[in-house]
């Protein structure tokens, strides 16, 4: 298991994207679209050399934990992120839009 100094997950509005730094540098992004009360999360990726290493539930969580904090649904159209409401439903499933809750808890 890979040891870090310091890890966190930042909003980069200019770039429409959530990343995840490690000691400052970026290993790992969550692409999004903002929508007036709603936020399109379509895609996931952290680096290969950090895989494994825990930072993409660290990112999904930071991403879902800003959607909550700022009042936001959450169109998870990324599988990544969709699969990570579907493990810790019952603390964001809430956000997910009304539309997509029933797919997301099924997997589709």
């Amino acid at each position: 298991m890979l040891s870090y100094m310091d890890r966190e997950v930042r909003d980069n509005p200019d770039r429409s994207r959530y990343e995840v730094l490690v000691d400052g540098k970026v290993a790992g992004y969550a692409l999004y679209v903002l929508h007036d009360e709603r936020i399109t999360v379509f895609h996931t990726e952290v680096d290969e050399a950090y895989e494994g290493s825990g930072l993409g539930g660290l990112l999904a969580r930071g991403v879902l934990d800003d959607v909550k904090a700022r009042g936001l649904a959450v169109e998870p159209l990324c599988p990544f992120l969709a699969g990570y409401i579907r493990r810790h439903r019952d603390e964001f499933l809430e956000f997910v839009i009304p539309d997509m809750r029933e797919e997301v808890i099924i997997g589709g």
